[in-house]
């Protein structure tokens, strides 16, 4: 008790320390420092700019649910699309849009950006139904906005009972898995219970895919206003998807110029480069392959050094071209328009998730350069959405009967407009009553796309450029115009250099199956006549390295056709080279008119036929084939039955049976276009 009493009178007697100790004082120097370097001297962030990235979902969060999504917006048809190209993403718009004719209203989807699981709830919205505008691309595949739904529809267990259901699928004849896609999707649809309103329409590039489509439609629309029992409303008129923006005072800085996704990508690139983010690639070599003749084949090389891309021998290379200037000129001269005032085409349905047609604002010649494809046949719903236009009562009527589901509307289309290859500026030039506004020619035209071509090198051999062979097109039309193939015609003009200026191409690489074995002693026959040498140039490089490398490398042996052994015989030297070298263990080249009768690539097949058996039957081997599907992948086809007929005893059945389960287990490979 003594002690504290002692204590706290000791305390008394000492000094009053100060209010604020040095620590506080220090503390509270540093509190103002901080807040005067805050509001005085710390860098101002650069105003953000009003301007909504392309296609960019609206913040905070993307609607995944297109069910809610139906529900919010008084949705009863869904229109779902996997296309690769985009014209599987057309018809399924032009579906969508057609919904109100028949007291319905409709919205078009793309997959990716759903969650299909949610499919099974379809039925929670009364009269209602969703569509599948399905494209197979490559070797019956899904594409690539598709390839998720594809794995869900797979795996899937989900109860469809109560979901009304129709597809229509996008395909091309001359391949192996005709519209495998679009049969699938409506199989599987009905296996899991799902109701079928309409049948499958099978659509055949090969033929004429928007005449398939139209009358599939014409049937499908009365089978649904059928099945709810609803009539249709009579309102043929246009109905605008887009309205028009013109800006008049703009920061130049806000404008696209010709980028796929983020403003001003093309001035500060940042990987991964894909489809949406090209790579800008330096043109390294650009060389004419053929020694004669009247046409232009090309070999091109573009340097990816820096740009962390990644490619396999056998992985197809995409490039962005641009439009022939001369022909956008003459496009806005007809029109009458000014082609360089800014614009933005603004979606009327404020809750799609596509905001714009194309990036935007941009002005008309961008668009009509980068954007929009003004090169290709129109298809019939742009004939029809622009008769309103025609003052001639004729002209007007022409169009509509061309876009009518009538045969002799049909065959005025297939006549007037594919077969004498009209594009949008012919047909303007030649219905001179025709005077549409460019924002609603705009709005219709479909977007150019990305054109691919099979990597002609190997990226162990050359990993810092990718190679292209490619054939420039260029003929004269039924109507005396000259028809150029956009992106040839675009990629013969890239000079390595022009005064000091180095020429570029938007690129990005797209993953392929067309693969070497995965043992390097496995023997391999590649036949690619013409350009579809490419893919092979690339096997045949990487041999050499495997080689190089010391491994076991089987026999490779080759067949490669032209026209004459002086004219266009691609890439002699190299393959001569390689077959002094023992890479090629054989080359057979058919020159299919150095002589009177034509000699093809079957034909050599033919000739060797047992050495081939043995090395399919006995050894192994992979069989590749590059280039057209429409004649030469089946003339090979059929000389392989007729091999394994004739040197293996097969009957025809059986031959047929035999390459099938090789193409199953991936010894038969085709990288084929029509």
């Amino acid at each position: 008790m003594e002690d504290s009493e002692s204590q706290l009178s000791s305390d008394q007697d000492q000094t009053p320390e100060p209010l604020l100790s040095s620590l506080d004082i220090f503390l509270f120097s540093l509190i103002v420092g901080l807040l005067i370097y805050w509001f005085f001297f710390r860098k101002k962030p650069e105003p953000v700019l009003d301007i909504k990235p392309f296609n960019a979902p609206p913040p905070p969060i993307t609607e995944s649910s297109f069910i809610e999504k139906m529900k919010k917006t008084n949705r009863n048809i869904v229109v779902f699309y996997g296309s690769q190209t985009g014209t599987g993403e057309e018809f399924a718009n032009r579906l969508a849009k057609d919904a109100h004719r028949y007291g319905m209203k409709g919205m078009a989807a793309d997959p990716e950006e759903y969650d299909m699981s949610e499919l099974s709830r379809l039925k929670e919205i009364p009269n209602s139904m969703a569509v599948f505008c399905m494209a197979t691309y490559g070797e019956g595949d899904p594409t690539d906005n598709a390839q998720e739904f594809y794995d869900w529809l797979q795996g899937a267990d989900d109860d469809l009972e109560g979901v009304n259901f129709a597809v229509f699928g996008l395909g091309n004849k001359t391949y192996e898995h005709f519209n495998a896609m679009g049969k699938y999707t409506d199989k599987r649809i009905a296996e899991l219970g799902g109701k079928r309103v309409f049948d499958l329409g099978l659509g055949d590039d090969d033929c004429n895919l928007e005449e398939d489509f139209i009358s599939w439609k014409e049937q499908f629309w009365p089978a649904v206003c059928e099945f709810f029992g609803v009539e249709a409303t009579g309102e043929d008129s246009s109905i605008r998807q887009f309205e028009l923006v013109v800006h008049n005072d703009i920061n130049m800085n806000q404008v696209y110029t010709g980028e796929m996704g983020r403003l001003k990508s093309f001035q500060t690139q940042k990987p991964p480069f894909d489809s949406k983010n090209p790579f800008l690639s330096p043109v390294t070599v650009n060389r004419k392959l053929n020694k004669g003749g009247n046409r232009h084949l090309m070999h091109i090389e573009l340097d990816i050094t820096d740009s962390k891309i990644r490619y396999d021998a056998g992985d197809h290379v995409a490039v962005y071209p641009t439009n022939d200037a001369a022909v956008v000129n003459r496009l806005g001269e007809r029109l009458g328009v000014d082609l360089d005032t800014v614009i933005s085409l603004k979606n009327l349905d404020e809750e799609s998730n596509k905001k714009h047609p194309f990036p935007c604002p941009t002005t008309y010649r961008t668009a009509l350069t980068h954007y929009l494809d003004i090169n290709s046949t129109p298809r019939t719903n742009v004939l029809y959405e622009l008769a309103q236009y025609a003052s001639d009562p004729q002209e007007q009527e022409n169009m509509r009967k061309m876009a009518s589901a009538s045969p002799e509307g049909k065959a005025l289309y297939q006549s007037w407009v594919l077969d004498s290859e009209r594009n949008i500026l012919a047909i303007l030039e030649d219905l001179s009553s025709l005077n549409p506004p460019i924002d609603h020619l705009c709005e219709l035209l479909p977007r150019l796309q990305a054109r691919y071509y099979s990597i002609a090198s190997s990226s162990k051999v050359h990993s810092t450029s990718i190679h292209i062979c490619a054939v420039v097109i260029e003929y004269t039309t039924k109507t005396g115009r000259v028809f150029k193939g956009v992106a040839t015609n675009w990629l013969k003009n890239k000079d390595v250099t022009d005064n000091g200026h180095k020429h570029t191409v938007p690129m990005y690489v797209r993953r392929s199956q067309f693969r070497l074995p995965f043992k390097p002693s496995n023997p391999i026959i590649m036949i690619g006549p013409g350009t579809g040498i490419a893919p092979f140039m690339g096997f045949i490089q990487e041999r050499a390295w495997q080689k190089e490398q010391g491994k076991d490398v089987g026999e490779t042996v080759l067949y490669f056709g032209c026209r004459h052994k002086n004219e266009d015989f691609l890439y002699q030297q190299e393959l001569e080279e390689f077959e002094r070298a023992g890479v090629l263990t054989q080359l057979n080249v058919a020159f299919s008119r150095d002589q009177e009768h034509k000699i093809y690539v079957q034909h050599l097949l033919k000739k060797n036929k047992e050495q081939l058996w043995k090395l399919i039957h006995s050894n192994n081997a992979h069989i590749y084939v590059c280039g057209d599907a429409r004649n030469m992948a089946r003339d090979v086809h059929t000389a392989f039955y007729e091999i394994a007929e004739e040197v293996g005893g097969l009957t025809h059945t059986q031959a047929v049976d035999y390459f099938k389960k090789l193409m199953t287990k991936g010894r038969y490979s085709q990288d084929v276009w029509s």
